[in-house]
């Protein structure tokens, strides 16, 4: 187990409840910031999601301005932009702003959302057809130092959904293509430090952006392009367990693997992503995380995410085996239960991915009881 456990931080996808409204979640996630920061946790991240019923962070952009002017001290940012929608330009611009507000306390996380969801499509237009392909043994599922790493998730069923085309399309100008995403983040860098320069050699500077001091993050699921970014760059990298579990070990080397130092760190900084649920005691934490399942389930379906549903929700679906395969990797890599309970698991997560910062994402049906599992889990972390 690690001698110090991590700085803690939070992810917040600003969930609707079944039964309420856009309004009263970001009302929500507002009161959960200013009680993170009265808390201690070190960051406030927002994330990106879109054509969610079940999730009102759409714009984190937008979100973080209001988090930041309702807080203080906490820092307040992206989890991640998806950068394959915007132009890094525009991404400069927005975050420039923040930083200028609210100066020392905005971060810029990125991801490569929008890429690999083209990437996918494409994997999947090319692949044989399922009765060509030999069917082997299923993956079994693996403890690494103590670390549960499932079976990987196949993105077959996701990509081949109908909506999944329609909101691709929706989200760029008709047809746009998004570019790498090395040069997305490079181009980005350019930007903040002043150093811009077209292909011909004319220079272009963002303002406000230019000279901003907020601090760039490169989140990703895999040791893929995202993580020999990050590296290559020496930025701070984001590994997410809670995700994509099956990959957190290979996105963890592959980045300390392609790290330079750079101005920014001298060392690779990285920050491991885990959904936890926290009551005072373990059968009470686990009747709050019963609809995990099915929301994750309304995800994977190619639906989007439903508003999250009540534990009697939950309990009324009827379960098949196909609907259990779909979501077990992210139930059984869920950490839930006492406080001692899920410190001592995310302690083995800390260990066995040698993270630098931890960043829990909680959702329960009641906005009380997610305010209380952050309590009560920020109370039991610094304790042996």
């Amino acid at each position: 187990m690690p001698d110090q456990p991590a700085p803690l931080s939070i992810l917040d996808l600003a969930p609707v409840s079944s039964g309420s409204t856009v309004a009263a979640a970001l009302r929500n996630s507002l009161d959960l910031a200013r009680r993170a920061e009265e808390l201690g946790y070190h960051r406030y991240w927002l994330a990106e999601h879109h054509f969610a019923p079940g999730v009102a962070s759409a714009a984190p952009a937008v979100l973080i301005a209001a988090v930041a002017a309702a807080t203080s001290r906490i820092r307040v940012g992206s989890g991640a932009v998806q950068l394959g929608h915007q132009t890094p330009l525009a991404v400069v611009e927005a975050f420039g702003t923040l930083a200028a507000l609210y100066p020392g306390r905005i971060d810029l996380g990125l991801g490569r959302s929008g890429q690999r969801r083209a990437e996918a499509a494409r994997e999947l237009a090319a692949a044989p057809p399922p009765e060509a392909q030999a069917a082997g043994p299923p993956e079994p599922p693996r403890m690494v130092n103590g670390l549960l790493i499932p079976p990987r998730f196949s993105m077959a069923r996701l990509v081949s959904s109908p909506r999944f085309a329609l909101h691709a399309s929706l989200l760029q100008q008709p047809g746009a293509q998004s570019p790498d995403f090395a040069d997305q983040v490079g181009d980005i860098l350019a930007f903040l430090a002043g150093g811009y320069r077209a292909a011909d050699g004319q220079a272009a500077h963002a303002v406000p952006g230019e000279g901003a001091d907020a601090e760039v993050w490169i989140l990703g699921s895999s040791g893929g392009q995202s993580a020999q970014v990050a590296g290559q760059h020496g930025l701070p990298f984001a590994a997410n367990y809670h995700v994509s579990p099956a990959t957190v070990l290979e996105a963890a080397d592959g980045y300390r693997a392609a790290f330079r130092p750079s101005a920014v760190a001298d060392r690779p900084h990285l920050l491991v992503s885990a959904d936890v649920v926290v009551a005072e005691d373990d059968a009470t934490a686990r009747e709050l995380a019963a609809p995990y399942g099915l929301w994750v389930r309304s995800i994977r379906s190619g639906g989007g995410a439903i508003p999250f549903p009540a534990p009697a929700e939950a309990a009324a679906h009827h379960w098949t085996e196909e609907d259990e395969a779909l979501v077990a990797d992210r139930i059984t890599t869920q950490f839930v239960g006492s406080p001692a309970t899920v410190a001592k698991g995310l302690r083995v997560l800390q260990d066995a991915t040698g993270a630098d910062e931890i960043l829990v994402t909680t959702i329960t049906h009641d906005h009380a009881d997610r305010v209380r599992s952050f309590e009560l889990l920020a109370q039991e972390w610094g304790q042996p």
